[in-house]
């Protein structure tokens, strides 16, 4: 779809923040501009950190909440198979956005997420996927401005991309204002601001344990063409995900180790 043809026949959209998100709200908006039809078929409550999984142990329950619009107890995963081989499956999507989030998608963060986790399974299920995510530095005063006005023009350059298959892409925007913010730029995933994952433990009213768990983040070598780099400029980054994980380092060492002559 170049910026100037006609639109999409249909979209779908999803999230991990759930379906009364923000976010999903501005994307909701974006994806008119883009769409004929727009379909939204996203977790009923916050599937933050569910990264790519899917429900196989339990049933899932779909509840219609709308024109084209569905509330799914399940995972972001879940929503976009329900969507693809159920509820679209006589129409499937031209495309699958994902979003936008409520905080950054950076680095080794990307591997927890939810929104990515969405956007992978669409490319798994052979469909072009793209990630969204708005950063902030207060989360009481989140950009969703930011993400909604620029969110258009950045679909549009990237559908304008020709692949040889379909890609999954994770877009993030800085906390800038849209006027200030600097130009899209492509991106390595680098290692971002997770540090490590700790555990928060408590006692209930009863006397009884519980435990939360929180991202450690903090500062680390991001080299300047990663996500990290650029939207910490104000930029606006997109990094091309895949589902090949191989350490060639490793790779390179375990078969000298095991090479027998």
């Amino acid at each position: 779809m170049s910026s100037t043809s006609s639109k999409l026949p249909r979209v779908l959209l999803t999230n991990d923040d759930g379906i009364d998100a923000p976010g999903l709200a501005a994307l909701e908006a974006v994806a008119a501009e883009l769409a004929d039809e727009v379909w939204v078929v996203a977790p009923e409550h916050d599937q933050s950190g569910t990264s790519h999984s899917i429900s196989l142990h339990s049933p899932l329950r779909v509840s219609r909440q709308g024109d084209r619009r569905f509330g799914v107890a399940g995972t972001p995963g879940d929503c976009v198979v329900m969507a693809v081989r159920h509820l679209m499956v006589d129409s499937p999507p031209t495309l699958v956005l994902s979003g936008i989030n409520r905080g950054g998608n950076l680095g080794v963060e990307t591997m927890f997420s939810g929104t990515v986790g969405a956007a992978m399974t669409g490319l798994l299920l052979g469909l072009p996927s793209i990630a969204l995510s708005q950063t902030f530095t207060d989360s009481k005063t989140v950009r969703w401005d930011t993400a909604r006005a620029l969110a258009p023009g950045v679909i549009r350059r990237l559908l304008d991309v020709s692949h040889a298959e379909p890609v999954c892409l994770n877009v993030n925007f800085p906390d800038v204002d849209a006027a200030a913010a600097g130009p899209l730029s492509v991106t390595r995933q680098g290692p971002g601001l997770v540090q490590g994952i700790n555990v928060l433990p408590n006692v209930d009213p009863r006397g009884i344990d519980y435990f939360w768990m929180r991202f450690q983040r903090g500062p680390r070598e991001n080299g300047p063409d990663t996500e990290t780099a650029v939207v910490a400029a104000g930029g606006i980054s997109v990094t091309p995900l895949a589902f090949e994980r191989t350490d060639e380092r490793a790779f390179t060492v375990l078969a000298d180790a095991l090479r027998t002559d």
